[in-house]
């Protein structure tokens, strides 16, 4: 009886393997494209920060595995392509995704490169995970474009509303010299406006050499052009020069910006809402922590992965439309996540956060909104000025 039993369960166990084997042969494949073309190198004032290689792509690697966890179970696999291009390589980036068959397409550049790459290329569906640039979600919008790194109004409105919350009125801002510097100077404009405030007082940063030794004589003589304010905001995107203005400035105040309040789409200190468990399933796979370009590339693949279920493996044109109108995504950010059907940009909650924690997750209590609380941040559909979507 036992030689008879245990026959049965060898034949069990084979047909079992075999079962497996078939099915794993089966799979489905979801081919993903991750492109990136280098960014230029800029001279900073500190190496305290450096850019890890695999931004970005570690977010889209650990969605993979997430994906394919239940993919295993359901039949398809995604498969992902990662082509790394040297700066402004153009031409390498059309060939690429002529070359490649991939639907969905990760960008990882900037906003002109961006453009440039979407247009012509219909049959696919693109997700930006790098630029903040509003105007990528306004004039200059592409109709498979989505987006799921938060623009920079939506940063800047989450900050506005903090400040509003705070009764820090009187607004003080140091701009720094790059391009993304100015483009975040101008949506802290526009967003002050928005919630009825304004900026008082403004110097842009002229300060160079070696601010190690010097920022402790220098930026008070820098900030006390300024005069009195309840907050000083920090327009300086790599954090180059703004941390050194804690404890230098004339006036003891708070900062906002650099070292100070950070509005993020992803940080490292997000702990609430199962984000412990996400962070910590990438230290594993990454090594670091998490930054908002992987939560990025990491959020564009698991809405892939849910409306590919949803839809039942629709074309991507059908995906598209449910991303757009029917997709909840459950992000680690205590609200579901959604897009924006006339401009792509994915809603999420914007966390507000220092280098040690999480102060708050913005939509803020108080600040409301006629269909999604989430809408409050960034530009809301009457105010867009994106044409391409037509919805």
């Amino acid at each position: 009886m036992a030689k008879m039993i245990k026959a049965l369960l060898s034949v069990l166990v084979v047909g079992l393997m075999s079962t497996t084997t078939s099915a794993a042969s089966e799979l489905r494949d979801v081919a993903v494209l991750y492109l990136r073309i280098a960014t230029p190198e800029r001279p900073v004032f500190s190496n305290l920060d450096p850019l890890p290689d695999d931004l970005g792509l570690a977010g889209a690697q650990l969605a993979v595995a997430d994906n394919n966890t239940t993919g295993s179970f359901m039949g398809y696999q995604f498969i992902l392509d990662k082509i790394d291009l040297d700066e402004g390589d153009l031409d390498a980036a059309r060939a690429a995704l002529q070359a490649n068959e991939a639907r969905y397409v990760v960008l990882d550049m900037s906003a002109d490169e961006m453009m440039s790459l979407v247009d012509g290329s219909e049959d696919r569906l693109f997700f930006n995970v790098r630029s903040y640039d509003d105007s990528l979600r306004g004039e200059n919008c592409r109709a498979t474009l989505l987006h799921t790194i938060p623009s920079y109004a939506m940063r800047t409105d989450a900050l506005m509303q903090f400040m509003l919350k705070k009764r820090w009125e009187n607004l003080a801002l140091i701009t720094g010299n790059a391009s993304e510097d100015t483009k975040f100077a101008d949506a802290l404009r526009k967003s002050s406006r928005k919630f009825g405030m304004s900026i008082e007082s403004e110097v842009p940063w002229v300060l160079d050499g070696d601010l190690r030794r010097q920022a402790g004589a220098e930026v008070p003589l820098l900030t006390q052009q300024l005069g009195d304010y309840d907050v000083l905001i920090v327009a300086d995107e790599h954090n180059d020069f703004a941390r050194y203005l804690a404890y230098n400035t004339w006036l003891a105040r708070p900062i906002v910006g650099g070292d100070g309040l950070r509005a993020t789409g992803w940080a490292r200190v997000n702990e609430q809402w199962g984000a412990a468990q996400l962070q910590s399933r990438f230290h594993d796979l990454a090594g670091r922590d998490m930054q908002d370009v992987d939560y990025a590339a990491w959020a564009a693949l698991r809405a892939v992965d849910e409306a590919q279920l949803r839809t039942d493996f629709a074309d991507h044109k059908d995906i598209r439309a449910f991303l757009l109108n029917g997709i909840e995504l459950a992000g680690f950010k205590g609200r579901p996540l959604s897009f924006r059907n006339w401009n792509g940009q994915m809603r999420q909650p914007i966390g507000l956060t220092h280098a040690s924690a999480l102060v708050a997750m913005a939509p803020l209590e108080g600040f409301l909104h006629a269909e999604n609380e989430l809408d409050s941040l960034g530009i809301d559909a009457p105010e867009s000025q994106c044409t391409a979507f037509g919805e």
